[in-house]
């Protein structure tokens, strides 16, 4: 006998074992063994399948595009004009993007001075004089110092100006990647292409090639070119690096995919497309003048994604230690 101390004190020790039973039958045990190797075959497939045995390291990506084309066009008070890379790319865009000139409104002979604002009179002294002046045989308007005469105030024009020639235009984009861990460079211009391919290569016979035509571009994404140039839009070129660095099965190639990425209907959101202005600046008799351009167009941003795996003797274990172990609980828990 013990005290209801020791007794307590005692229970804490005690250690407890499964019971087993023991059975001799072909059938039963030739269930088991096949279940064994099935769930072993299944954890040997999932582990190559997800290449769970290799380190993987993410990618580190730069981006550069050169765009080709020129477009000639009939621009309203201006006659024919010649858009070459110069004019129709744009200001310089944020990293790993470029802008195409598809669309623009023309506001000519500019100069400082008053004039009208084109809006009802209710003035208020600073850029605007406080005048109410005479804007024309039915209306008045508020005076203002500004260039003048104020920007044309109308819907960009249908169809777009540059549509027909942007369509054509080609970008070639240039990636350069590396993966540190492995210290492995690569870029989408491969060895193998010399200035013959890529002067002669097509998108439509060769995935890999990296110069892309716009109009391509934007059917690939869904969209209709003539329609997005109109006002504008964003649209993404992703390229993704999915690399087996193993010597057996080295591959790393590019995969190219496109998408467009702002919202495209008018009614569903403030402000739709994309559009900014620049000026052209000249002297007349001594005074400064600008023609100022309202410029609609399409921004491609170049998003780069991927990751690289290499065998490690490390990740092997690791797999396969966490791997058994779960199938030992398992085991235990059905016994």
């Amino acid at each position: 006998s013990c005290s209801a101390m020791s007794c307590r004190l005692l229970t804490l020790c005690q250690y407890e074992t499964n019971k087993l039973v023991r059975i001799n039958s072909v059938r039963l045990g030739s269930l088991k063994w096949t279940l064994n190797v099935v769930i072993l075959m299944f954890i040997c497939i999932m582990m190559l399948w997800n290449k769970q045995y290799q380190e993987l390291d993410p990618v580190v990506s730069s981006v550069t595009a050169k765009l080709k084309g020129v477009a000639l066009t009939q621009v309203p008070g201006l006659g024919d004009v010649v858009w070459d890379v110069v004019d129709y790319s744009g200001p310089a865009q944020e990293k790993n993007s470029f802008f195409v000139v598809t669309n623009v409104i023309i506001t000519k002979n500019q100069k400082q001075g008053k004039c009208g604002l084109r809006t009802s009179c209710f003035c208020i002294p600073g850029v605007q004089t406080g005048a109410c002046v005479k804007f024309d045989v039915r209306r008045k308007t508020c005076e203002v110092s500004a260039w003048c005469p104020v920007e044309t105030r109308s819907n960009p024009p249908r169809p777009a100006l540059l549509a027909a020639a942007a369509e054509n235009f080609t970008v070639l984009i240039k990636n350069n990647i590396r993966f540190p861990a492995f210290n492995y460079v690569r870029r989408n211009i491969l060895p193998q292409m010399n200035d013959a391919y890529l002067r002669g290569c097509h998108r439509g016979d060769d995935a890999l090639c990296p110069i892309f035509r716009l109009g391509d571009i934007v059917h690939q994404a869904r969209e209709d070119f003539a329609v997005l140039a109109v006002e504008g839009g964003v649209i993404g070129i992703q390229i993704n690096w999915d690399c087996n660095l193993d010597r057996l099965m080295e591959r790393c190639l590019p995969k190219y995919s496109f998408r467009r990425l702002d919202e495209k209907e008018s009614n569903r959101t403030l402000y739709p497309g994309l559009n900014f202005r620049f000026a052209r600046y000249h002297s007349e008799n001594g005074v400064e003048m600008r023609t100022l351009y309202k410029a609609f167009g399409i921004r491609f941003d170049v998003m780069v994604f991927g990751k690289a795996g290499k065998f490690s003797f490390i990740q092997l274990v690791v797999y396969i230690g966490s791997t058994l172990s779960y199938y030992a609980l398992v085991s235990d828990s059905l016994r």
